[in-house]
């Protein structure tokens, strides 16, 4: 399938962004440790959420997560400590994604995991009994989930959990946000420098309503960054004492001439000014926000140095290859200058004259770019469904604020 992509004249409009799908997966697996029979309010209706409810409600023993990452994550550890065996698998892409940082020490847990097929990787059968706890090593360079992960299983080992993290951990205000959730169902973490200490706990049940998704609101963002002055879009639920970290946009995009006017009953987004000249940021907290800044900076024709985006190799696609290729379309020519840094300084080259978007089975790739749209007049996106798996209205929500999309 492709879509064909065209801006409106004008921008004003009002958008109800999907729940945030970070805190919904969290949430789930949550409400099982607490046994929680009150279901969590607004859960996102996304791809990578379905699967983790799917697995939860099927009879069988084996789980298909399709390309969710978290949902692997998350379920790992998760039936590592449940009675029973089970088989955990996904997409071709999932089981090429590595799974031994977090197998590596929940084995010497105690756990009894095997690996199928390839080492390291996904698919994979577990044998679930209850973990004795103690301490374990775990890298903190490479995915945060892996550690969030042990951290909500960690209250129900015999003996507690104690998590010493090697090196500096990447997308740490995902970790903020499992303690805070964790502490919204009673269990306190003690975090000090590269300790997480983690007592033997009772999860008590609670019902939570989870606010929309700040790293989908990022795409609506980079939209009012390339319109016209005085486009606006209002985004009711948003919060600005979010739990997410992504919210740090707000802040961001201010840099890009986009301002946040909050109320209580959400944000208005406003091109209010021109950019900065340059924009400089290191990623290793907000690694999911990459790709919609290389792609706002490209468009708003503002040179950039990221650093911290080296997680970005390893998610649905290798990102950086793909925004490095994708934008070159355009002409804009990026430079990955070490394994940890993404930029453009202003090249340029000749932009193709029939210009159509891959997405890399990347749902990111698809709404980071669909903004080229504006500038460029119109725009050709392959397999656009790929946003199913975390904002399945997005190209409905494009068409109600004026885009036209038309399937080619």
């Amino acid at each position: 399938m492709q879509y064909k992509i065209s801006p409106p004249q004008k921008l004003k409009a009002t958008v109800q962004l999907p729940a945030s799908k970070s805190i919904s997966n969290r949430l789930l697996i949550l409400n099982a440790l607490s046994l929680n029979d009150k279901p969590a309010q607004n859960l996102s209706e996304c791809e990578d959420t379905q699967v983790v409810i799917n697995a939860f409600n099927s009879k069988s023993n084996v789980f298909d997560i399709k390309g969710a990452g978290t949902a692997m994550r998350f379920l790992t550890a998760f039936l590592a400590g449940m009675e029973g065996e089970w088989i955990l698998k996904g997409s071709d892409r999932m089981h090429e994604r590595p799974i031994f940082p977090l197998v590596d020490p929940l084995r010497e847990l105690g756990a009894d995991i095997e690996y199928l097929e390839k080492v390291g990787c996904p698919p994979l059968k577990i044998r679930g009994k209850r973990l004795k706890g103690g301490e374990v090593s775990v890298v903190g360079n490479i995915s945060s989930q892996f550690i969030s992960a042990l951290m909500m299983i960690a209250p129900m080992m015999e003996n507690g959990l104690v998590i010493h993290t090697k090196s500096e951990v990447t997308s740490k205000p995902y970790l903020d946000l499992t303690i805070k959730l964790m502490e919204d169902y009673g269990v306190h973490t003690k975090w000090e420098d590269n300790k997480i200490t983690i007592k033997p706990q009772t999860y008590t049940a609670k019902q939570i309503t989870i606010e929309p998704d700040w790293t989908a609101a990022s795409y609506w963002y980079e939209i009012v960054a390339l319109s016209p002055e005085g486009s606006e879009v209002f985004m009711p639920g948003l919060l600005v004492n979010s739990y997410q970290g992504d919210a740090q946009l707000i802040s961001l995009f201010k840099d890009l001439g986009v301002t946040s006017e909050f109320s209580e009953k959400g944000v208005t987004v406003r091109k209010t000014g021109k950019p900065n000249k340059k924009f400089f940021h290191n990623f290793i907290g907000e690694p999911d926000l990459a790709q919609t800044f290389a792609a706002t900076c490209c468009f708003l024709n503002v040179p950039f140095i990221f650093s911290g985006v080296h997680t970005l190799r390893i998610k649905e696609t290798d990102r950086i290859f793909a925004m490095v290729t994708e934008l070159r379309k355009f002409g804009y020519v990026l430079n990955e200058t070490s394994n940890e840094m993404l930029e453009w300084d202003g090249e340029r080259c000749k932009p193709e004259d029939k210009i159509v978007i891959e997405t890399y089975n990347d749902h990111r790739m698809a709404m980071s770019l669909s903004a080229a749209s504006i500038p460029f007049k119109s725009l050709l996106i392959n397999n656009p469904q790929v946003v199913n798996k975390s904002y399945p209205n997005f190209w409905k929500d494009l068409e109600s604020a004026g885009f036209t999309i038309e399937e080619v």
